[in-house]
Formats: C-alpha cells, sequence, structure tokens
C-alpha cells in the first residue's frame, strides 16, 4: 500500500489530484489543508509521499517542508506549486523536496514526477529545469566574459555540429562564426576547438535549448 499525504488549502486542487491517481492501485490518499494538519498527520502515520504546495496559510510550505524533514529525514516530498519560476524550485530542493512541479504543468508530468520520487529519483519539471540550467550557466563565473551568441555558438558544438552548420542554423556567414569562435577561445584563455567542446559539454551547454 502506498499512503499519499496532498497539502493544499484549495480543495479543488486535492480533488483534481485524487481524479489523478483513481485507478492507482494499492494507494491510500490523505489530505491537510494546512501545515498544522500536515504535521499532525505525519506524526501519526507513516507515509511514502507528501504532495506538497508552498502556499499555505499560516504555516507557509517551505518552513514546513523543514520541519517534515527534521521529523522525518527519509520523507518524499513532491512540491506541487502555483510557482514556475526556478527560484523556487531551487530553494525547495536545497531544504529537502525532492521533486517540484508548477500547477501548469501537465497532468502526465505530475503523474510521472509523483512515481519518479516514489523510486527514489528526482523530479523537475522540464520547463523548470530548463530555467534552472539556464540561470546555473548563466552565474558560471568562468562563462560570464561570453555573450549570449557566444554560448550559443558553445551550445551547438557542444551537441557536435561543424561550424558550418552553426553557420547554417545561426544564418550567418561561415567566416563570422569562426571569427566569434575565435574571440571565445581568447575570452576563455584557450587554443583549440576541441577544449571548447570540452569546455561547453563540461557545462551542460548541449542540455540547453
Amino acid at each position: 500500500m502506498t499512503r499519499i499525504l496532498i497539502v493544499d488549502d484549495h480543495a479543488i486542487v486535492r480533488t483534481g489530484i485524487r481524479r489523478l491517481l483513481k485507478d492507482r492501485s494499492a494507494t491510500e490518499l490523505l489530505e491537510a489543508a494546512s501545515g498544522e494538519e500536515a504535521l499532525q498527520i505525519v506524526q501519526e502515520r507513516l507515509l511514502d509521499l507528501i504532495i506538497l504546495d508552498l502556499n499555505l496559510p499560516s504555516l507557509g510550505g517551505l518552513e514546513l517542508l523543514r520541519r517534515l524533514k527534521r521529523m522525518k529525514p527519509d520523507l518524499a516530498i513532491l512540491v506541487f506549486s502555483q510557482h514556475a519560476e526556478a527560484i523556487y524550485a531551487t530553494k525547495a530542493l536545497e531544504v529537502g523536496a525532492r521533486g517540484f512541479v508548477s500547477k501548469n504543468a501537465a497532468p502526465e508530468e505530475l503523474l510521472e514526477a509523483m512515481e519518479t520520487v516514489l523510486a527514489g529519483g528526482t523530479a523537475i519539471e522540464k520547463d523548470i529545469q530548463q530555467e534552472m540550467a539556464v540561470r546555473e550557466i548563466m552565474e558560471d563565473a568562468y562563462l560570464k566574459p561570453l555573450s549570449e551568441r557566444d554560448l550559443e555558438i558553445l551550445r551547438l558544438l557542444a551537441r557536435g555540429n561543424s561550424m558550418s552548420e552553426i553557420a547554417d542554423k545561426l544564418g550567418v556567414a561561415y567566416k563570422t562564426v569562426a571569427n566569434t569562435m575565435g574571440r571565445i577561445k581568447e575570452k576563455l584563455g584557450v587554443g583549440q576547438t576541441a577544449d571548447l567542446v570540452r569546455i561547453a559539454v563540461g557545462r551542460g551547454l548541449a542540455d540547453l535549448g
């Protein structure tokens, strides 16, 4: 039996999740409309997963998340929030959530995230994961000197494109790409195109876009 607690102050959201899970076998669903209710249930029941909203009355979602992880460090928590910005996902994961899905996501993505978290993995909504990757790259001090066009060329390099293919995809002349790559090498202090590929792959640029 899988026991799942839905923590959301909106009854319509809790009902919607129940409907999504109505065909899931051997599943017991519990509900809480506040952080205080959730804490009480966690004290009294063994749970496999908590689906947690961040915008809760009185005790906020992030503070509740902190308390839940202190109570039961191994408890699997998936944040299901109206916020779709990467900063919220980053903060929730830092506090101890194993997943983050916004209420803008497709139902299938929520279901997939739940199964991933229940299996011990980490699940982040694809669009939010993309934004998190972009933020991380843009905050990378080593890549700070690069322009958006520089990063785009590195991304295409990391994906195995030749300079001719990059020129075609960007709609510019081959010479323009060659000159830009020369400036990128100067900015990053490397001498070979292979070094640029290694840097781009190593910093996750191939996963962007």
